[in-house]
């Protein structure tokens, strides 16, 4: 098959560490050399300083705009990534006689349940694991007893997300790592939101959690100090040094995405790649999509070949074109678009005239 020549401009498809705006990265590095005219490197000033403060400040003030957040939450930038709120939301939320829904829509959702059992009981309300995680389960009972419900709004590896909430007075626990900035939170139904950086708001290293104050302090169990949300709240998330780069990062996103509309802004412009994108694996022969239609991600769209013998073809035709990160999970198979707040509908475009490409020279 003869393929385009190669281009320079780079479209990237990664599901993380992902991409961000270009005038993030132009502001970092020159912070790298020199950060605000100090004469010293955002890597190297201190996190006691008034300059590094004032950035604490302005990335919590971001957050909190952004995404509606309330006094009654607290808004925290720890490490670890989501994998350790998997059990460090258990540990603080979660009393041993307690228990706790959990609903496995996934391969982040799975672990979650794996490391929250040890504190308290788990019921896992429902599950698509039998149809390979293809779709989000729905009317499934939620008792009301409940400590809350556990859910992963959007599923990097299989490529669901949720577009409607689980419908259940019992407050739920949000890990909302591959799409959160992406759409609105309803807060009055959440009693926590964690979200590892690298996917919609800054670089591997930081972790965003947002957690309702009036929920911690009732268990009875001994808490690590490190663990405990209560010791990093009245320090504004410094107890420790934090990690300084990340969060600055984090923080110049977050003055993009207030520029380009904020969170409704993104959430429009997410459908409309989307959009795009899917209409075109609907439409043409040579490929299709691997998730119910209903349940398809704004954030990861996963899609297969008809024809399995062109894989090589098209993984050459993407990188000629410029477009990286497409191959899907070793889990799935296939490929895997992701889409996040900070890839433009152009790049997206670039990847249906590949198919297209495909389409009219081996089809």
């Amino acid at each position: 098959m003869e393929i385009p020549s190669q281009v320079q401009v780079k479209h990237n498809f990664s599901a993380g560490p992902s991409i961000l705006p270009g005038e993030v990265f132009a502001k970092a590095s020159q912070a790298v050399k020199d950060f605000d005219g100090s004469g010293l490197s955002i890597l190297e000033i201190s996190h006691r300083s008034s300059a590094w403060t004032e950035v604490m400040e302005e990335a919590e003030s971001l957050v909190r705009e952004l995404l509606s957040v309330g006094d009654d939450f607290a808004v925290l930038f720890l490490t670890g990534g989501a994998s350790t709120q998997f059990f460090m939301t258990a540990m603080n939320l979660l009393d041993s006689e307690r228990s706790a829904g959990y609903v496995d829509t996934g391969t982040w959702s799975a672990k979650a349940i794996k490391e929250a059992q040890a504190f308290g009981q788990l019921l896992e309300l429902a599950s698509s694991k039998s149809d390979g995680y293809r779709y989000i389960p729905k009317d499934f009972d939620i008792p009301n007893d409940l400590n809350y419900v556990h859910i992963t709004s959007n599923n990097t590896v299989y490529g669901t997300q949720y577009h409607k909430l689980p419908s259940t007075e019992v407050p739920l626990v949000l890990d909302a790592s591959s799409d959160i900035f992406g759409r609105s939170i309803p807060w009055e139904r959440i009693q926590a939101v964690y979200a590892g950086a690298q996917k919609n708001m800054g670089p591997a290293g930081v972790t965003l959690v947002i957690i309702r104050k009036s929920a911690l302090g009732k268990v009875h169990r001994h808490i690590p100090t490190m663990l405990d949300y209560r010791t990093h709240i009245p320090k504004g998330s410094m107890f420790n040094t934090p990690p300084v780069f990340p969060i600055y990062v984090s923080m110049l996103n977050m003055r993009w995405l207030k520029k380009q509309g904020g969170v409704t802004e993104m959430s429009h412009r997410n459908a409309a790649k989307a959009k795009l994108l899917y209409e075109e694996i609907d439409r043409n022969a040579l490929f299709r999509g691997t998730v119910d239609p209903q349940d398809r991600s704004t954030m990861n769209a996963n899609f297969l070949l008809t024809k399995s013998e062109l894989e090589s073809d098209f993984l050459a035709l993407c990188d000629q074109m410029g477009i990286v990160g497409i191959k899907g999970h070793r889990s799935v198979g296939g490929f895997r678009a992701s889409m996040y707040n900070a890839m433009d509908i152009a790049s997206v475009q670039v990847l249906v005239d590949a198919m297209r490409y495909l389409e009219d020279h081996k089809g």
